[in-house]
């Protein structure tokens, strides 16, 4: 253990054999196995083994762009995981942002959320780097011809409704987007009002109108 505390609270043999007080840590044995403390309300010094926290392996499912594959990742047992959650996850593969977009239970029954020892599967996507899917209007505001095309961005990379982007040659400005069901700190699914911002990991889809100088084309 390396992240052991400089005061830790455990029940004192000379003065307070029931009732945990707050002690000083004064050594610790490789390992973290034994602690040395002293007991903040008489002095008196003991050692007492620190309490480990058990740990559980769960097998994450991470979907990226288009394809998925399969970590492992340990938490403290009494973790609660739930949609929307993310973490670092680190393989030999890959190190990678991840977002929690489902929770596998026994029998393969799906919830929000758990308690990590519940949990037989994380089903997750990355976030770090995401491709988010626009549909562009001609820019006549007819919808007949429109066209859909896909851009990748950073996940935190910001889209605002009103703004003009551009990503090789395509030139377009943002109409409304639609909020994906894992993102959280939005209050409605869909956002039309000049000014509204949605981070790229968090769009579901974009939707634009065509600002190229050259004339519409379908093709």
């Amino acid at each position: 253990m390396t992240d052991i505390p400089d005061r830790v609270p455990t029940p004192c043999p000379s003065c307070s054999p029931e009732l945990e007080t707050v002690h000083e840590v004064l050594t610790v044995t490789e390992g973290g196995g034994t602690l040395t403390v002293r007991c903040g309300e008489c002095g008196h010094v003991h050692k007492v083994q620190p309490e480990r926290q058990r740990e559980v392996t769960l097998d994450v499912v991470v979907s990226q762009e288009g394809e998925s594959f399969t970590a492992n990742v340990t938490v403290p047992e009494e973790e609660t995981v739930e949609v929307g959650d993310e973490f670092i996850l680190e393989t030999q593969e890959v190190l990678s942002t991840v977002r929690v977009t489902s929770v596998e239970l026994d029998g393969q029954r799906r919830t929000e959320t758990s308690a990590a020892d519940e949990i037989e599967t994380v089903w997750s996507r990355e976030v770090d780097n995401v491709a988010v899917n626009v549909t562009v209007h001609p820019k006549d505001g007819s919808r007949d011809d429109s066209r859909g095309i896909t851009v990748y961005v950073p996940g935190d990379y910001e889209f605002t409704v009103g703004e003009v982007e551009e990503f090789g040659d395509d030139e377009f400005e943002i109409d409304a987007f639609v909020v994906r069901d894992d993102a959280s700190g939005y209050e409605r699914d869909r956002y039309e009002m000049d000014g509204d911002t949605v981070l790229a990991k968090d769009a579901k889809r974009v939707y634009a109108y065509d600002q190229t100088s050259s004339a519409w084309s379908a093709w």
